[in-house]
């Protein structure tokens, strides 16, 4: 069952399938003033294009989900329960992740989904895919992801708001007017 709206803090997750506008949206929401939690995934991912791998090597790790886990969760932590923040993705993103990797998940991750809530989840449509070096699905298969991000924080007991294909500006004009 979930908490009352009122009790969880006000922290509000951006989530959807690759290529949905998540990063360039909370960078908007960044510039507009309001603090922002950046995707653990992708500073992983940076991380280590940075050091030398491939994002095969990268997600072909068998700690690649935990350790997104593990950061997610060390994130979340420091994040005031007082203060709004805008979250790009969050934890039950990888539940989606595990979901398709067909892995189970641990104690740690069981444990951590049941400290964190968030106040609203907001899933951005799709916007036309784009290739970058840390992207290795197709569109085909960032639509799965997209379907299975939704399932994940519906089971969690999350109401979602849908946010279409607009503008940036007008995308986070959208979800401030939706808090």
């Amino acid at each position: 069952m979930m908490p009352h709206m009122e009790s969880t803090p006000p922290w509000y997750v951006l989530t959807g399938g690759p290529c949905a506008g998540k990063t360039t949206t909370i960078d908007e929401l960044a510039r507009r003033g309001h603090p922002v939690l950046a995707e653990p995934a992708r500073l992983i991912i940076d991380e280590k294009l940075a050091a030398g791998h491939t994002i095969q090597e990268i997600v072909g790790d068998s700690d690649w989900l935990p350790s997104v886990v593990r950061r997610a969760h060390a994130q979340e932590s420091m994040v005031p329960k007082d203060e709004l923040f805008f979250f790009d993705r969050a934890m039950p993103d990888s539940l989606a992740y595990y979901k398709l990797s067909n892995r189970p998940v641990d104690e740690f991750f069981v444990r951590a989904m049941s400290e964190i809530r968030y106040r609203k989840v907001f899933l951005l449509d799709l916007v036309d895919y784009r290739t970058d070096e840390a992207r290795s699905e197709t569109p085909e298969q960032a639509m799965i992801i997209h379907g299975q991000i939704r399932e994940a924080y519906v089971d969690q007991g999350y109401e979602i708001v849908e946010v279409p294909v607009m503008p940036v500006s007008e995308r986070a004009d959208f979800i401030l007017a939706n808090l």
